[in-house]
């Protein structure tokens, strides 16, 4: 039996139910929010100095 692949209206009506979904839930497109809901879960740690070797 062949799997047939799905037509592509069926394909923009899952994206956009899965669009309206996610707009329904707050999520947003804004580049400005999703980094600032990345700052509040990512902590960025300082940098080390890397270790100077010493001369002999």
């Amino acid at each position: 039996m062949k799997k047939t692949k799905a037509s592509d209206s069926s394909r923009t009506t899952q994206a956009q139910k899965f669009k309206d979904a996610a707009r329904e839930l707050g999520c947003s497109e804004d580049e400005e929010a999703f980094d600032k809901a990345l700052k509040k879960v990512v902590v960025v740690r300082p940098q080390t100095q890397p270790v100077k070797k010493q001369k002999r």
